[in-house]
């Protein structure tokens, strides 16, 4: 149904930003709550934030950090990373679930490494 291109990630300092970019094809977003994941090599793959059509939520490991938000119009969701440590590298996952749903929909993912 719908289709998830992620952008945006790429190398950064410890203490850095970066803004991902989800671009969503197919469906519009407003119909899914939007959700970010990411693995860490040697790890498991781990929620990040997600947002519905009102609030967002985020794991502990990022609150505080990062924010997701989305563009409907755009038809795009956002994660801008702030503070970014070396524990944030990984490969970062957009996804989407259908209201009341799991996260069905995958992107491809974007790396970020954090490092020096």
């Amino acid at each position: 149904q719908v289709q998830l291109v992620e952008s945006g990630g790429g190398l950064v300092q410890p203490g850095g930003s970066l803004r991902l970019s989800c671009s969503a094809s197919g469906r519009t977003i407003s119909t899914y709550t939007m959700g970010w994941f990411r693995q860490a090599p040697g790890k498991e793959r781990e929620f990040v934030a997600a947002i519905t059509w009102n609030s967002g939520t985020y794991s502990d490991s990022v609150k505080g950090r990062f924010t997701i938000s989305k563009e409907n119009a755009k038809n795009t969701v956002y994660l801008q990373m702030n503070s970014l440590k070396p524990e944030d590298t990984a490969v970062y996952y957009c996804a989407a679930a259908l209201f009341g749903g799991r996260f069905d929909y995958w992107g491809q993912g974007t790396q970020v490494t954090v490092s020096s």
